[in-house]
């Protein structure tokens, strides 16, 4: 099991390949990427059970669906970093007949992902529809989830969390990112969500609050503490406050980076704001 220490120096990695993907083809979603880089790294190396190589069911091992997909370079990043596939394929990002598009795909086999995803909203469905297919199977391991926190103004998402805790689908972990920013703006200025974490209790879930998604130690034992939750009758929600742009000081406190790539000068500066620890790709 990796170090804290360790498990830093690989943030500040992958911090610098989203920084790089995503200026290499001046495309991409670097702010959500930055914001949920503690929550992956945390997720792959030290909460999920998973087993050697990739198969699609699944079966007797932990899984996880990306539903806000257009983070995606986080999502390759780590999966690279976890050996999923070579970190040097990071460098086809967004390329035509890549195997890492804009929002991930499953037609090309990309070792990792399980479901296409970007259309915002159904992740939640998708879970729930795996963590169902564990029980019928009697696979006691659990499925993982992330959402952003504009994602949940689409009405999809309620129809599953109301039908996830009246069919007490208790080992779903869904997890929210509550940046507080989405691509028009402050989620509080385009359509308010209010108490999020409220919501999510009211409608019959477990629910618990990580006040700081970017600090390592907070997200792996909030994570912990989730599991423990599981196998209960409910399903479990982790509302999780992130910086968007985290660890690039001119991409954080704004929403302008939820969709925008860095230019030469900005791609040194941020690079220079987290040095290289692990090797670049």
């Amino acid at each position: 099991m990796a170090t804290i220490a360790e498990l830093e120096e690989l943030v500040i990695q992958v911090r610098r390949d989203i920084l790089r993907m995503v200026h290499k083809v001046n495309s991409g979603h670097p702010g959500g990427s930055l914001g949920c880089t503690e929550f992956f790294v945390a997720l792959y190396n030290e909460i999920m059970e998973l087993k050697e190589g990739f198969d699609m069911d699944g079966l007797g091992e932990d899984v996880f669906f990306l539903s806000n997909g257009h983070i995606s370079p986080i999502f390759y990043s780590v999966l690279a970093r976890k050996g999923y596939f070579p970190v040097e394929e990071l460098n086809t990002f967004r390329l035509i007949n890549s195997r890492l598009q804009g929002h991930p795909t499953t037609h090309e086999g990309l070792p990792g992902v399980r479901v296409a995803s970007g259309s915002l909203g159904q992740g939640m469905s998708v879970a729930l529809g795996a963590a169902l297919a564990k029980k019928l199977n009697d696979d006691k391991h659990l499925v993982y989830s992330l959402h952003g926190d504009g994602e949940l103004q689409e009405g999809q998402n309620w129809e599953a969390i109301m039908f996830a805790a009246a069919n007490k689908v208790d080992n779903l972990i869904a997890t929210v990112d509550r940046n507080g920013q989405q691509i028009d703006g402050p989620t509080e200025a385009v359509l308010a969500l209010g108490d999020v974490a409220e919501k999510f209790r009211v409608f019959g879930w477990d629910v618990l609050e990580i006040e700081n998604g970017n600090d390592l130690q907070q997200v792996i034992d909030g994570l912990k503490e989730a599991k423990s939750r599981t196998g209960k009758g409910k399903p479990v929600c982790v509302v999780m406050t992130t910086m968007m742009g985290n660890g690039v000081d001119f991409m954080m406190h704004t929403h302008a980076w939820h969709g925008k790539a860095p230019n030469d000068e900005q791609l040194e500066i941020a690079l220079n704001q987290n040095p290289e620890t692990l090797g670049d790709y």
